[in-house]
């Protein structure tokens, strides 16, 4: 509660006020579940406001949206009221000016940041890379810089991730080395950090720090809830927001040094997400921001179970400290309400460690900063009730307000101007058009080649076929000339032979012709010389005759030449 220019916190037999001035010393709360931390944030996050001072929670549980409708009276709570006193105070049941925001636009304004606000660095820190990868990654922003190719949403810097990938031979003279191992690391990072939502929290437009830094028309200043109900479980994501808050803060906000009230308070509720598993460069990168962001008028405070759960190099630079109740089961659990009792300045009057162990619901150990810096001794006290709803706001009420937002114009869709994506993706359908067209040109080459070749070989089967048909009818014609000319032969053959046959039976003819004259003029002939032989004879017979007469009787020679004569006709 804001009263007399301090934050009322909490009261024991005394007020204990936070100074305003000692707020951008920053501070944390802590204690066990269920023991009032929430309280505790609300109340800090409501007198903040009251003072004037833009305040942003995460809001982990969901259940810091009730600041934003007033709270409801009920028996306990008047008797709070009267345990504090504060009534006299002007104490009321009041709503808080409050904006809701959601990096997934679902129970809130969509945040969002561009990559190049982010920036190479912080970019690889969040992505785990180490020295020679995050020298990749700063290449990859130096091309898109010097090629004018804006790296606003995810999509862009996933597409120029790609791009220097494939041309990495073209750029490795100019801007140095560029591995393939490097951009697959890379690569896989961003795959990581897409499936935490990445492509909703990177784009615009972009959150303007300074739409966090408002009030109302009463002077209050505006509490901006950020969901972080499905944030907190994608912790990647979850850190990322938070560097680029925390940087974009320091890096937009002037220098002021100590002012009389912060410009701005920052609290993140279960605050252990934030640094576990984180790399010691995103360590190193937190513990630089919240010790130079004090300097910006900027108080950050840390809500978690145990201080522990905080480095010590960031706990160290906690001045401010609530204290709830820890539990201790075990011997570890037992260190730890040690650690948080010893980081207490001593009070004579308090033992720490059992006092931490009795606290009961709404009680807590308190230690501030005085006017000077320096930690005033540790209180046991009861914190103050919060004006607001302390439950979550109903969800109807909160869409109604969120639409009701001036800022929601501005916020709530998202803007994809002409960046690196679509550059590079005009380029690449640019090229996958010339490229058709160059296979389309080839295609037709090849199609006019095996038109012309099927013609040829069309051509060729035609022509082969003719050729074919003209040596069938040539083979016809001289198949016909031999029959002709077989024809002929055996025609003339038979002719011949018929010619042969006929001069054979002419010459037997006259072959028997001549055997008939032959024959007949041999048998005149013998006819001759038997005409002859007999004449011959006959007269030799006569002479005989003749001469036998005279030598024998008549009778003899009579008979003897008969018988001679028989002998002749015979």
């Amino acid at each position: 509660m804001f009263t007399g220019n301090k934050i009322w916190i909490a009261s024991n037999e005394k007020r204990l006020y936070l100074m305003p001035r000692m707020a951008n010393r920053h501070g944390i709360v802590s204690g066990a579940t269920g023991t009032g931390k929430t309280i505790t944030l609300k109340v800090l996050a409501e007198s903040f406001s009251e003072a004037g001072v833009p305040v942003f929670v995460s809001d982990v549980k969901g259940d810091l949206s009730g600041m934003g409708a007033p709270g409801k009276d009920s028996e306990d709570m008047q008797k709070r009221i009267e345990k504090f006193g504060l009534a006299e105070e002007g104490f009321e049941y009041r709503a808080f000016p409050t904006r809701y925001w959601d990096v997934y636009g679902e129970k809130g304004l969509p945040v969002r940041a561009t990559v190049m606000e982010m920036g190479p660095l912080l970019i690889s820190r969040i992505l785990g890379l180490n020295e020679t990868q995050e020298g990749v990654m700063s290449i990859i922003f130096r091309v898109a810089d010097d090629e004018g190719m804006l790296l606003l949403d995810f999509k862009d810097l996933r597409a120029m991730v790609q791009y220097v990938g494939e041309n990495a031979k073209n750029y490795r003279m100019k801007y140095g080395n560029i591995s393939a191992s490097s951009i697959g690391a890379i690569q896989r990072g961003l795959l990581r950090l897409e499936d935490q939502g990445a492509e909703l929290f990177f784009g615009e437009p972009s959150l303007d720090i300074y739409d966090w830094m408002t009030g109302d028309a009463e002077g209050r200043g505006y509490i901006n809830v950020m969901n972080c109900e499905k944030l907190f479980l994608n912790p990647t994501l979850y850190g990322a927001f938070m560097l680029f808050m925390l940087s974009e803060i320091y890096e937009t906000l002037p220098e002021v040094g100590d002012l009389d009230k912060p410009k701005m308070a920052l609290f993140f509720d279960e605050a252990h997400l934030i640094f576990k598993d984180a790399s010691k460069e995103l360590m190193d990168k937190v513990e630089q921001v919240i010790r130079l962001i004090r300097s910006k008028g900027v108080g950050v405070f840390f809500i978690t179970q145990n201080p522990t759960d905080i480095p010590e190099t960031v706990l160290g630079q906690l001045g401010n400290r609530i204290q709830h109740a820890l539990r201790a089961y075990s011997v570890k659990e037992l260190r730890g309400v040690k650690t948080a009792a010893e980081t207490f300045r001593v009070n004579p009057e308090i033992d720490a460690v059992k006092a931490i162990q009795e606290l009961g619901t709404g009680e807590a150990l308190v230690q501030f900063l005085d006017e000077k810096g320096i930690p005033l001794m540790v209180e046991r006290a009861n914190i103050l009730p919060p004006q607001s709803l302390m439950g979550p706001l109903p969800p109807a009420d909160m869409m109604n307000i969120i639409a009701s937002d001036d800022m929601c114009d501005k916020y709530l869709d998202p803007v994809d101007r002409e960046s690196a994506y679509e550059i590079l993706n005009a380029t690449a359908l640019e090229a996958a058009a010339a490229e058709e067209e160059r296979l389309a040109s080839i295609a037709a080459e090849k199609a006019q080649r095996a038109a012309d070749k099927e013609a040829a070989e069309l051509a060729k089967a035609e022509a082969a076929k003719k050729r074919e048909e003209e040596q069938l009818a040539l083979a016809k014609a001289r198949l016909e000339a031999q029959k002709k000319r077989e024809e002929e032969r055996a025609a003339a053959a038979a002719a011949k032979a018929e010619a042969a046959a006929k001069r054979e039976e002419e010459r037997a003819a006259a072959a028997k012709l001549k055997a008939e004259i032959a024959e007949r003029k041999e048998k005149e002939r013998q006819e001759k010389e038997e005409k002859k032989e007999k004449e011959k004879t006959a007269k030799m017979l006569q002479s005989i005759a003749v001469s036998g007469a005279r030598s024998f009787t008549t009778t003899m020679a009579s008979s003897f030449a008969r018988g001679i004569l028989g002998s002749l006709k015979k």
